[in-house]
């Protein structure tokens, strides 16, 4: 019978026994096992007539910014969104630079870019994956108004250094917290360690919502005012527009599921640690570079990414054996398409592009079970690195 990580230990299964299939991430498990708690949630929503915005919207901001340790918490329609209107809020615009890891997910950049901004890549460091502080002053100029930090992988950004190094040029430094949802910093949670942090809830994040929904919080006042109105027209009062605003709201039926989903995230990252350490406790001599975290972070392990040279072979070998992986991220945002009028051509940022040559993410998520992590464990001792 399979059962959570976190439930049991692992037994060795024979070889004929192993799971045929091993999805990379099993999304209608987590509706499975909260499905009463849903339904009856959606069902109160529907009933309610309020659909944007609204009492529904209000709570989860409310018990969501309980959670952080923040003081305001803004509902908003992605990921993206969130980011770009935080930016907006922080008087972001034309003419502005912002330091932006090289290795992130292209949306950090777009949100920038989206403001008229233009986004200034800074090299990560190769154990973390995360931006490196000490590359960070080389790329402040006059045009540079803040540091944007993204907690990549689960993992939090070196907070303490980032903030130190924005305080001594005057700039504001946020966090993109859209894979970090209950990671902790020396004790802290993630999402209240800079101006401000955006969160993004697509379905596979660890608080994730059944559609596109996000957020902004932060301790500023000032911010937060800016971002409610923002994201709605750009008024406060109905047909009443002070600003050039945006259609950007988090709707009321993803709000309700995500506040009962948040109620189970602690639990749900738990389970995402022991498989983390599963995986870690028995591929330490196979010739991967396995994920590694500071004494002093709290990971939630939003992916596990292991890096080799023979990534292709590798996922070509799991995919034969039934396990499913990802690439995050194959082509980094400077060398995109999007980016090609930035001029930077391969080679520019050396160790981004090796972590995006290098970089493969192992099914990971609340509902994996024994038998699944095993049979990733498995899958890979049998392929020679």
């Amino acid at each position: 019978m399979s059962a959570h990580i976190a439930e049991g230990t692992m037994s060795v299964l024979p070889k004929s026994e192993r799971v045929a299939q091993v999805q990379f991430l099993d999304l209608r498990a987590t509706y499975n096992e909260l499905r009463e708690e849903i339904d009856m949630a959606v069902a109160g929503v529907l009933d309610s007539g309020s659909y944007i915005l609204g009492p529904e919207v209000e709570a989860f901001e409310k018990e969501f910014a309980q959670y952080l340790g923040v003081k305001h918490c803004v509902g908003v329609s992605s990921g993206l969104d969130a980011l770009h209107v935080a930016l907006r809020a922080m008087n972001v615009g034309p003419g502005d630079e912002i330091l932006v890891p090289g290795n992130t997910f292209i949306a950090t950049w777009l949100a920038v870019s989206l403001t008229g901004a233009t986004p200034v890549p800074i090299e990560p460091k190769l154990e973390t994956y995360n931006i490196d502080p000490a590359k960070i002053e080389a790329g402040i100029t006059r045009r540079t108004k803040g540091i944007l930090a993204v907690h990549l992988y689960g993992l939090p950004a070196e907070m303490d250094v980032v903030r130190e190094v924005a305080s001594n040029h005057g700039l504001w430094v946020m966090e993109d917290a859209a894979q970090a949802h209950g990671a902790r910093y020396k004790g802290e949670r993630v999402g209240g360690l800079g101006d401000v942090a955006c969160w993004s809830f697509y379905p596979g994040k660890n608080l994730g919502a059944f559609g596109d929904g996000g957020a902004i919080t932060t301790d500023r006042d000032d911010v937060a005012e800016c971002a409610r109105i923002l994201r709605n027209y750009g008024s406060k009062i109905k047909y009443f527009n002070e600003a050039k605003g945006m259609n950007n709201r988090l709707d009321a039926l993803q709000a309700a599921i995500l506040r009962v989903k948040l109620r189970h995230l602690d639990d749900w990252n738990e389970r995402r640690r022991a498989v983390a350490q599963y995986y870690s406790s028995h591929l330490h001599d196979v010739g991967l570079v396995l994920p590694s975290a500071p004494s002093w972070v709290e990971a939630v392990h939003h992916l596990y990414v292991v890096r080799t040279k023979r990534r292709e072979a590798l996922q070509s070998h799991l995919r034969q054996c039934g396990i499913g992986t990802l690439i995050h991220y194959p082509v980094p945002p400077h060398l995109q398409l999007a980016y090609q009028e930035l001029g930077m051509a391969e080679g520019s940022l050396p160790i981004t592009e090796q972590i995006h040559r290098e970089v493969l993410s192992l099914p990971m998520g609340p509902h994996l079970s024994e038998e699944q992590a095993e049979a990733v464990v498995e899958g890979i001792r049998e392929f020679q690195l």
